[in-house]
């Protein structure tokens, strides 16, 4: 299972503090959207609600999760090991798009907060992250995928080494 992983993703996740970052980032980010979702509850019990036709929904915001977890673990690791000198804010703008494109705020009681902030444009929008909340989510799979894909090229373009063919003028 392990050898089907990219090189980088095994380097990376060959020490196990990576590990538990990606745990540290993901279960609390996973417990939060899932509360934001209102499938997760604390009061006045802890329950936790899965309806049928949140399903899909809430494997999406798994999957957000954990890739979420996974892509800051290799931020980390490209800030801590590379010697190329980079921006952090570009390293985690793709992580700030995905949290903000996976929670459905209209779902929770951010909607409320959005009408009456809002009023009018507050409905509007709160009305638009409902209808669009899976194709949203789906959006910020997307963007992740495509921000772990960034930082897999960025830690593989560290690691090649430079070949120069000897020619025929260097004899």
């Amino acid at each position: 299972m392990i050898s089907i992983l990219p090189l980088s993703v095994r380097q990376v996740f060959s020490i196990p503090s990576y590990i538990a970052l990606t745990a540290v980032v993901a279960i609390p980010l996973w417990i939060l959207f899932n509360m934001f979702d209102q499938l997760l509850f604390f009061e006045p019990i802890w329950i936790f609600y899965l309806p049928e036709d949140a399903i899909v929904g809430f494997i999406l915001t798994t999957i957000v999760s954990i890739l979420l977890g996974i892509l800051a673990s290799m931020n980390v690791y490209v800030i801590k090991h590379s010697r190329i000198r980079t921006s952090r804010a570009s390293l985690f703008s793709g992580s700030a798009l995905g949290v903000i494109s996976g929670v459905c705020s209209s779902c929770s009681s951010i909607g409320f907060l959005l009408i009456s902030t809002f009023g009018t444009i507050g409905v509007i929008a709160s009305n638009f992250l409902a209808i669009y909340q899976v194709p949203l989510k789906v959006v910020s799979v997307a963007i992740l995928i495509l921000a772990l894909y960034s930082i897999y090229r960025r830690i593989t373009r560290s690691c090649t080494i430079d070949y120069k063919v000897p020619s025929s003028k260097d004899f």
